[in-house]
C-alpha cells in the first residue's frame, strides 16, 4: 500500500489499520479511508463496468458525485447494492463486491456489447422486440430485466434497527462548506436555533480539500474552529 499512499497529508490516521476485502481479496487501509481512497491507496482502480457496453470504469469525482464506483456492502439482508464508493467510510472488516459484471470484474463476458455498438443505439429496444408478440413474455421482458439495473436488492428481511430524531429550528442550512458554515455562525451569533447538516461524513465541506488558507488558518482548521464555536451558540 505504501507505493500508492502519500506520506503525509490528508485527514487520515496512519497509525490505525483497518482491513477490508473487495471481490473477496483482503486489503488494508486508514481510520478516515473512504472504501474508494483506500482501494486506489492499494493500486486498485478499476471499481466497476458501464451499464450497457460493460465498459470499465474507476473513480473520476468526490464524494456523492461520483458516477461509476458502484459497489455492493456486506451481505445477507444487509445488503446494499449501488452505494459510492467515495462515500463509504472504511471501517474494519468491510465487505464489498463490485457490480454489473460477470464472471469477474477484470474478465467481464458483457464486455462484448462493444463489438455490437452501432447496433445498441438508443431506443433500439423499441424497434427490435416487437417480432414476433408471442416472445415478449417469455423472451424479451425476462432477458431485457436481467439486463436492467447495477447491483441486486436483497430478499431477506433487514434486521438491523435505526434511529431517528425531530429537530426544530429557526434556520436549517444546508451544506457544510464556507457559505454554509458562515451562514450558520452568523445565525447562530445572532441567536437564532440553527441546525447545519451536510451529506458528508465530517462537516466542512471543500474546506477539509482545500490548500489556501484563511486568516492564517488552513481550511481544515478554519472549519474546526467554527464548528467548535457552533456548538457553544
Amino acid at each position: 500500500m505504501a507505493g500508492f499512499r502519500l506520506g503525509k497529508g490528508g485527514l487520515i490516521d496512519r497509525s490505525s489499520n483497518l482491513t477490508f476485502s473487495f471481490d473477496g481479496k483482503a486489503y488494508s487501509g486508514h481510520q478516515g479511508d473512504t472504501l474508494a481512497s483506500a482501494l486506489i491507496a492499494n493500486g486498485v482502480h478499476l471499481m466497476g463496468r458501464s451499464f450497457k457496453y460493460h465498459r470499465p470504469r474507476g473513480v473520476i469525482a468526490a464524494g456523492a458525485a461520483e458516477p461509476n464506483a458502484l459497489v455492493e456492502l456486506r451481505e445477507g439482508g444487509r445488503r446494499e447494492a449501488n452505494t459510492r464508493a467515495t462515500v463509504i467510510e472504511l471501517y474494519d472488516g468491510l465487505v464489498a463486491k463490485s457490480q454489473n459484471r460477470w464472471p469477474s470484474l477484470n474478465f467481464d463476458i458483457g464486455a462484448v456489447n462493444s463489438l455490437a455498438s452501432s447496433i445498441f443505439v438508443a431506443g433500439f429496444y423499441y424497434k427490435t422486440f416487437m417480432w414476433p408478440k408471442s416472445f415478449w413474455e417469455k423472451i424479451y421482458e425476462p432477458m431485457i430485466r436481467r439486463a436492467a439495473g447495477l447491483g441486486s436488492a436483497t430478499h431477506e428481511a433487514d434486521p438491523d434497527k435505526y434511529e431517528k430524531s425531530y429537530g426544530h429550528c429557526d434556520l436549517l442550512v444546508i451544506g457544510s462548506g464556507p457559505a454554509g458554515l458562515m451562514a450558520a455562525l452568523t445565525a447562530g451569533r445572532g441567536g437564532a436555533r440553527v441546525i447545519l447538516l451536510d451529506e458528508g461524513s465530517r462537516l466542512g465541506g471543500s474546506l477539509l480539500s482545500e490548500d489556501e488558507e484563511s486568516a492564517g488558518k488552513s481550511g481544515y482548521d478554519w472549519a474546526e474552529g467554527g464548528i467548535a464555536e457552533l456548538g457553544t451558540l
